[in-house]
């Protein structure tokens, strides 16, 4: 069956910027969600309502459980550039399965989180089905502060809760014949629709897939929080990946099974169009995309109202030292 490929949205303009504000300390960023409440209006982003009716309001969306007993990874501890508002990363998401705006959130809340488990299995030894409390007892918990750099060139900067990936990798036990690692997210066509009349040619449910070199590189993350507290919805709850080297879209949200494969997976957006959305998806200024060019991104930072500047897209997104190894032919 041929897909129809929907290009997704593009709601930055060039032509509007504003200069980059001094950085947000974490804790800064936590009592400026924390001293929300649902009376307050957030200014609209990019024509999304905040108000409350109709769906539950942004900060409460975003008022998840607080994390304990974690630390922040000292490699990781900082950025050169401000976390992003927790308002703003939490309003302008990218989940295709609840539509093809950024405007998701409110979709999003529709997602069913508890109970939740998630199938390890394929070529390992060590077959194994995780709750929810499982992951936090098995693999400890810390932050790390990530660039996140979408492909459609925006970007934000996030502190993750969760853990290495290699951990989860360890405890699986890959059978030497297992070269690739599949994730796959949630999908119930009643609870995700996707984006509209076309969603039902698009190879749900979602999928994406590393090298197994890649998922236990030392920047592959799983996350279950952000911002100090659980992962809301709209974020890919209860579980997400997290590689800050590639294009955001290789970071399956809301996982239910990853599973350890011989051969290279067929991943969601590789397999509508494979021309502008690459197995490997590394992030590359040089490599423009067929209908934009990489070099510059719009980096998404202080809030509630939309504020950006535009930067320069750094090579690997700037973890090179991390990741050119894996690459390196």
């Amino acid at each position: 069956m041929p897909y129809l490929h929907i290009p997704p949205p593009w709601s930055l303009p060039e032509s509007q910027t504003t200069p980059e504000q001094a950085y947000f300390t974490r804790r800064q960023v936590l009592k400026g969600l924390l001293g929300l409440s649902t009376a307050i209006v957030a200014p609209s982003l990019g024509g999304c309502q905040t108000q409350a009716g109709g769906g539950d309001p942004l900060p409460q969306s975003l008022d998840r459980p607080p994390l304990a007993d974690y630390g922040t990874h000292p490699d990781f501890a900082a950025l050169d550039r401000p976390l992003t508002d927790p308002l703003l990363a939490g309003q302008y998401n990218n989940f295709y399965e609840f539509g093809g705006t950024k405007s998701i959130w409110r979709a999003a809340q529709a997602l069913p989180t508890e109970p939740w488990t998630i199938e390890v299995g394929g070529l390992v030894n060590n077959p194994q089905t995780y709750d929810l409390d499982d992951l936090r007892r098995s693999f400890s918990l810390e932050e790390r502060l990530y660039r996140f750099r979408c492909v459609e060139a925006w970007s934000m900067a996030l502190p993750w809760i969760g853990f290495p990936m290699r951990k989860l990798v360890e405890a699986a036990d890959p059978k030497p014949e297992a070269q690739f690692v599949r994730f796959t997210s949630f999908y119930e066509p009643t609870i995700t629709p996707g984006p509209g009349v076309f969603s039902g040619f698009y190879p749900w449910p979602y999928t994406e897939a590393l090298t197994l070199a890649e998922m236990t590189n030392e920047l592959a993350f799983f996350a279950v929080g952000i911002y100090g507290r659980l992962l809301p919805k709209q974020h890919g709850a209860p579980l997400r990946a997290v590689l800050p080297w590639k294009y955001g879209f290789k970071g399956a949200k809301s996982i239910v099974k990853i599973e350890f494969t011989r051969s290279q997976p067929a991943t969601f957006w590789n397999t509508i169009q494979p021309k502008e959305y690459a197995f490997e998806s590394n992030v590359d200024p040089t490599v423009p995309h067929p209908r934009w060019s990489q070099a510059e991104e719009r980096f998404i930072s202080e809030g509630p109202n939309l504020s950006w500047t535009i930067r320069p897209t750094l090579p690997y997104n700037g973890y090179g030292d991390f990741v050119a190894e894996l690459y390196r032919t």
